[in-house]
């Protein structure tokens, strides 16, 4: 796994462009650890799926269990979940660039 970067430590640079191909964005994902944070795969995995994110954190839950759920599945993103996923990484962006960090 990537280095955790922590919310609060994050900058725009370090949040690729949400036109990135995956192989570009999956990294990043792998910065936080979803798993470690809500202290089980269930409740990461609750967060995740429910698809409402709102904070920061939740944003990059919703991009780290994706990350996690395609690496498992030995596949790259199918088109629907890149578009979700390039969702995430621009609002994540705009989160960090706002000074939204929570």
């Amino acid at each position: 796994m990537a280095q955790e970067v922590a919310n609060n430590e994050l900058t725009p640079a370090d949040i690729p462009s949400f036109k990135e191909v995956w192989s570009r964005i999956e990294p990043f994902a792998l910065t936080f650890d979803g798993f470690r944070y809500w202290g089980s795969v269930e409740k990461c995995a609750e967060i995740a799926q429910a698809r409402r994110p709102g904070s920061l954190t939740e944003l990059r839950t919703c991009l780290f269990y994706e990350a996690r759920r395609w690496k498992q599945a030995g596949k790259t993103p199918d088109l629907a979940s890149m578009k979700f996923i390039r969702a995430l990484v621009y609002a994540i962006r705009e989160k960090v660039a706002s000074g939204d960090t929570r």
